[in-house]
């Protein structure tokens, strides 16, 4: 397993449950800077301010379907700015249908996990992003 203590991660999620249970599983693959968003919007004013603070977030884990900002619209928004184009996301959501998942991956998303799911399957999703975007360090 690869030393993920360094990274900091904002997971994005209008459900308090699902915020809790994916910052858990990040906890448990070794993440200590584990900040959370109620929505999009929150996330995205979040990541804006500690860009501008010179911390930026290094890894995104974002709902698709929350209420003021769409998970699919803050990927957009990362993918055009320079301070987020290039950081890991990854899309977790209950939609399966093939038209959203193609938007996503057009959009720019690395992953897509379907909820539910297990921890097997989160660490899966998360390595294969997180060895595709930070190679050195896996």
């Amino acid at each position: 397993m690869s030393d993920i203590s360094g990274l900091r991660f904002l997971v994005a999620d209008d459900m308090m449950v699902m915020r809790k249970l994916v910052s858990q599983q990040l906890k448990i693959l070794g993440a200590v800077a584990i900040e959370q968003a109620v929505d999009g919007e929150d996330a995205w004013v979040k990541m804006k301010e500690a860009a501008a603070q010179g911390k930026p977030f290094d890894f995104i884990v974002s709902d698709w379907n929350m209420p003021k900002m769409q998970g699919i619209d803050l990927l957009k928004a990362c993918r055009a700015d320079q301070q987020y184009k290039a950081v890991p996301f990854l899309l977790v959501t209950a939609e399966g249908e093939m038209s959203q998942v193609k938007d996503a991956l057009t959009a720019g998303v690395d992953n897509y996990l379907l909820k539910p799911f297990t921890p097997e399957t989160f660490k899966d999703k998360f390595m294969s992003v997180y060895r595709k975007r930070m190679p050195k360090a896996a």
